[in-house]
């Protein structure tokens, strides 16, 4: 008889739950499909630059750039804004800015449309941060391509094989 009772009870918790799994189940199935309204923070309003944006305006290459893929942009300054620039791919238009970065790249904002232009050395890129995707990439003025071109000409050391360089 004991051993019955022992069943029972064992058969009884685990109903129990299979039955709280199953809630738990149902529960979270209601919670994945209810439709949260996202509520997106307005963009900043363009205010004046700080003297370091400022000072990243003469960096900034302007006038027209080849990219990849056929793809071209244009920069120019903002006659109206001092620091601000107007970037043109096809039919997109971006009003950007200068951002400081830690890298030394030159990065410009439209915080408005989330697009983002940084230009390096090399090339530079046209990426949308809502899209979460390059626009443009391999951009490049006859500035740009002559750093390509010694880049490639003399590549820098690998970072290994620095480390094991006997000192001089």
């Amino acid at each position: 008889m004991p051993n019955r009772e022992r069943l029972y009870r064992w058969l009884g918790q685990g109903t129990l739950g299979v039955c709280a799994l199953l809630a738990a189940v149902a529960l979270h199935a209601q919670a994945a499909n209810r439709q949260v309204p996202t509520v997106q923070a307005p963009a900043p309003a363009d205010g004046p630059l700080t003297e370091r944006e400022l000072a990243i305006v003469p960096k900034v290459y302007v006038g027209l750039k080849q990219c990849e893929l056929g793809r071209s942009v244009r920069i120019e300054p903002d006659a109206d804004a001092p620091g601000y620039f107007h970037l043109t791919m096809g039919q997109q238009r971006f009003r950007v800015r200068p951002v400081e970065t830690t890298t030394g790249a030159v990065r410009l904002e439209d915080r408005a449309q989330g697009a983002v232009w940084i230009q390096l050395p090399n090339k530079s890129m046209l990426m949308s941060q809502r899209q979460g995707r390059r626009l443009a990439d391999e951009c490049a003025n006859a500035v740009q391509r002559a750093a390509a071109e010694a880049m490639k000409a003399n590549p820098s050391p690998h970072l290994l094989d620095v480390a094991q360089s006997p000192p001089r």
